[in-house]
């Protein structure tokens, strides 16, 4: 299809490319939501007693709601929750090594990462890192979005049956080169204190990873198409911060959510995850700071759902065998509702309902994925968050190839209307 407004995709490009790591995700979505007049509070800040928009921020995630006036305490949410983190290579504690002449750092894979997408890539390097402060560790947000790192592939000359299958051990296959001469210890902390402007002695720390540094771009004869880094989740991330801001002033019967969480692509199980207290304490708080209590908390959840959004499966025209055959998926077709009988996505008949008519109210084309009966499928924080507040939770995403590779594709439309869905699915 010919995509006359690249807006959307463009806004959505721009955001990716500011946030390379969770840390940096959660930045980006909090400077956007304080520019569209969101309050952030801190961990020990009262919670607001009245109708306002706030956030609150904990390292790789975000909580953001809008309450309208006059709402009453036990009056229910809707909510969408997506996830910040992406499948990388991460930086061990003690990374410097090396061989042959080779400077290294040694890397840690991070969830179910496509490992051949990771070769030949100029990669930047960015993250956190805490160094002592006059009172107290501090973090800080690091960025090295220039060339620093890659990962080179064997030569065909040393390994003739490679394209029969190339097989890699991530302890050994993966490790980057990032210089010449012999590593020391020491290395990498003394780079990153260079790049903080502090001594080597103070650097105490890090949560770093590698990004691709090529660039999102719009591509295709018709610029139908856009290829990316870490659309898996990032895209859901931005529509997510769009669709709240859009219906900050709008009235409504009820309050509006959005949750970033932290560690989807790992099982969830953190303090910043969809398996822990983040979300259902940021809730019961709101509550509470509008004079409810635990039986209002528990009436508002009685009422409520929410949407986990997340990348879907587009059919892939090559390996189309390994879709279901009636349930074929295309790009810039709209937002994919996600159906898994064995609870690996949480929508069900009601769940999904409450999806398909918001996206006919804002007249968006939406699809349906289910996998093949024969092939397990992925998951998502959609039961997480269904069996952590007891809410009715629908699965839904935009169609992607290339899950989980270093650089993903989906269609240039189908950002666009994935906003439009989800402001109407909070619009109620």
């Amino acid at each position: 299809m010919a995509v006359t407004d690249l807006s959307d995709a463009l806004a959505m490009l721009a955001f990716v490319a500011a946030a390379p790591s969770p840390f940096h995700a959660v930045a980006e979505a909090r400077n956007r939501l304080e520019g569209a007049g969101f309050v952030a509070l801190e961990p020990g800040d009262p919670w607001p007693s009245g109708a306002g928009r706030h956030l609150f921020s904990r390292d790789g995630a975000l909580v953001a709601w809008v309450v309208p006036d006059d709402l009453a305490p036990e009056r229910p949410f809707r909510i969408i929750g997506a996830h910040t983190d992406s499948p990388n290579l991460r930086i061990k504690p003690h990374p410097d090594t090396g061989r042959a002449g080779w400077r290294q750092l040694g890397i840690e894979v991070y969830g179910g990462a496509l490992l051949n997408s990771w070769l030949d890539r100029d990669l930047g390097l960015s993250g956190r890192v805490v160094v002592r402060g006059a009172d107290g560790p501090e973090a800080h947000l690091v960025l090295v979005d220039r060339p620093l790192l890659r990962v080179p592939q064997l030569a065909i000359h040393l390994d003739r049956d490679v394209n029969s299958g190339l097989v890699l051990n991530p302890q050994v296959h993966l490790v980057p080169v990032w210089g010449s001469g012999r590593a020391s210890d020491g290395d990498l902390a003394r780079f990153l204190a260079t790049e903080l402007s502090v001594v080597p002695a103070d650097v105490m720390g890090w949560d770093l990873m590698v990004h691709d540094l090529t660039p999102g771009c719009l591509l295709g004869e018709r610029n139908d198409l856009l290829a990316s880094a870490r659309l898996d989740d990032l895209l859901s991330c931005w529509a997510a911060v769009a669709a709240l801001i859009a219906v900050a002033d709008a009235p409504a019967d009820h309050a509006s959510a959005i949750c970033l969480f932290d560690h989807e692509e790992v099982g969830s199980q953190s303090a910043t995850g969809a398996d822990g207290a983040l979300l259902a304490g940021a809730l019961e708080r709101s509550v509470l700071g509008r004079g409810g209590d635990r039986a209002a908390f528990l009436h508002a959840m009685a009422a409520s759902s929410a949407v986990s959004a997340d990348g879907a499966h587009a059919t892939h025209p090559n390996y189309a065998e390994r879709h279901e055959p009636d349930h074929w998926v295309e790009v810039n077709g709209g937002p994919v509702v996600k159906v898994n009988a064995n609870q690996r996505y949480a929508t069900d008949a009601l769940s999904g309902a409450i999806f398909v008519a918001a996206c006919e109210r804002a007249g968006v084309p939406f699809q349906r994925f289910v996998s093949r009966t024969d092939m397990p499928c992925g998951s998502t924080i959609g039961p997480i968050t269904a069996a952590r507040l007891g809410i009715p939770v629908v699965d839904v995403g935009v169609a992607q190839l290339s899950m989980h590779s270093a650089r993903e594709l989906c269609g240039a439309a189908d950002p666009g209307l994935f906003v439009r869905a989800l402001t109407a699915y909070l619009q109620g």
